[in-house]
């Protein structure tokens, strides 16, 4: 790009960037209106007040518990996920990119319904040991997605380079590869400690009491009461510790080489009699994550026939779900477009403190957003109060995130003289904007928008806290039905929604091999 192409993109830019910077800032403002309402309500309530509702057993009891949790799983899930990645892109392992798949699958089946499986063919199945078992086999694949996709980005002239030092194959891994992946295992690993706290249905069916289990009791024994807020607010702490102690962890250092590295494939090393061990694994990996899940729903459809499909209550209920997705996805999307065009256009420190605070609102637990907007519908909103607008915004706060990371990527790929020479004929800003960036940017907002209505489609406290009487999704009716332990009657709830779930899971798993061109 010449000189003069330049300062035209920069005054382009200052031009627009007001009008993005003043949208992108209403957004964030209102994004961050549950952690200034939690704020307030401790404020408002008092040191005294405060201190008896967190400084108490009950509070230390909940806080071990889901320290614990998060203690024992992202270590268990990380160990396995690194094996089962190195196995699949580093090895001979027979059938690897099916096993891969097998790997990912998990991703399909809603954390709840993981929990409704096991019940059912081990109803005593209770407490920490079994929260553990059913949390690295529903979440183990957002560790394993980023691991093997950093394996097959490593340059394998590093591990060469090492082992010409005289380092064993173990040795070269540990000090070499290793080291390499911590920027995957934090994220990944950040992801699943935040679903550990923000999950509900899963551990409530196994009788484990966290953050969000009592939230939500609470909610429903007081509705409005200090104390589910204050827990609230001990969540959120809690949530940031976790959001600071990734950052730390990941560090300073960089990853990147200059050039592409070497122009061959990685080592594959040959198994031998490890292979049949291997296959072991992998086999009960897939018979623990989806065959409980499996067997137990056709059991289940089997044992309740043609009664449990009750077409015109599962009809409203697809209804209303869809119409949710849709609106909740297509909401988020055009909320998230300005921080996107933002990040790739503007790119700036007020524009990183504004994408930045839209993360860490979207890392709260479903419960925290809805106890937020619950308090302020109820005091200064009423009208408002158990609306779908309401519900809504929820689903904006929780997944703007997802819309975002779709759009910057598409943003990117979309010339920014395409913009320039609409903007030169006569075109408005926000004209230039939808004619040529938001067109070619489709594909990104389509992506974008079917993450947001998946992660819509499984949502379950939001929607429970918030939606007006008489609103029934896929997951509310199937949570519906557990809880009067009706689990024949709960079992084409839950599969509908892993159908709903399995081409997105297909997707990100080819979106993760096609990003680094295998």
């Amino acid at each position: 790009m010449s000189a003069s192409m330049h300062v035209q993109a920069r005054s382009l830019g200052g031009r627009r960037a007001p009008w993005m910077v003043g949208t992108a800032l209403l957004v964030t403002l209102a994004s961050l209106l549950p952690l200034v309402f939690i704020g307030w309500i401790a404020i408002q309530s008092g040191w005294d007040t405060v201190s008896s509702l967190v400084f108490r057993p009950r509070v230390g009891e909940l806080l071990l518990n889901t320290f614990t949790l998060v203690v024992l799983t992202v270590p268990i899930c990380t160990a396995l996920a690194i094996l089962l990645a190195w196995l699949t892109e580093r090895s001979d392992f027979p059938a690897a990119r099916f096993w891969s798949w097998l790997a990912v699958a998990p991703l399909a089946v809603p954390a709840f319904v993981h929990s409704y499986a096991w019940i059912s063919v081990a109803p005593t199945l209770s407490g920490l040991p079994a929260a553990v078992l059913i949390s690295v086999l529903a979440y183990l694949p957002f560790l394993y997605l980023p691991i093997s996709a950093s394996l097959r980005r490593l340059d394998p002239g590093l591990e060469d380079a090492a082992a010409s030092l005289g380092h064993t194959p173990i040795g070269v891994f540990f000090r070499v590869v290793v080291p390499q992946l911590r920027l995957a295992i934090c994220g990944g690993s950040l992801l699943v400690g935040l679903h550990l706290m923000a999950e509900y249905g899963l551990y409530t069916m196994i009788r484990f009491d966290t953050f969000t289990t009592a939230i939500v009791a609470q909610f429903q024994s007081t509705y409005n009461g200090p104390a589910a807020n204050m827990m609230a607010g001990v969540l959120v702490i809690s949530c940031f510790t976790l959001l600071a102690l990734e950052a730390l962890m990941r560090g300073q250092e960089r990853y990147a080489r200059v050039g592409s590295g070497a122009a061959r494939v990685s080592r594959v090393y040959r198994l031998g009699p490890w292979t049949l061990p291997a296959t072991a694994l992998f086999f009960a990996f897939a018979a623990l994550s989806l065959g409980v899940p499996v067997y137990t729903l056709g059991r289940w459809l089997a044992f309740g026939g043609s009664d449990v499909w009750k077409m015109e209550e599962i009809g409203a209920a697809l209804t209303q779900t869809i119409l949710l997705a849709v609106g909740g996805a297509i909401l988020t999307t055009i909320i998230a477009l300005p921080m996107a065009w933002l990040s790739i256009r503007a790119p700036g420190p007020l524009q990183r403190v504004l994408e930045a605070c839209n993360y860490i609102v979207g890392s709260l637990p479903g419960v925290v957003i809805a106890l937020a907007l619950v308090t302020i519908t109820v005091r200064v909103a009423m009208p408002i109060y158990q609306t779908v607008f309401t519900v809504l915004i929820a689903y904006m706060l929780l997944f703007l995130p997802r819309a975002i990371i779709s759009l910057r990527a598409s943003i990117a790929q979309a010339p920014v003289e395409l913009e320039q020479a609409a903007a030169s004929l006569g075109r408005t800003p926000a004209r230039a904007l939808w004619e040529v960036t938001v067109r070619l940017a489709a594909p990104g907002a389509a992506a974008g928008m079917a993450l947001v209505a998946l992660g819509i489609t499984n949502e379950l406290t939001a929607t429970q806290m918030l939606a007006p009487n008489g609103t029934q999704t896929l997951s509310t009716a199937f949570w519906s039905y557990t809880a009067e332990i009706d689990y024949a009657a709960a079992a084409p709830y839950a599969l509908i929604m892993v159908i709903f779930s399995l081409p997105l899971t297909w997707m990100l798993y080819v979106q993760s091999k096609r990003t680094t061109g295998r």
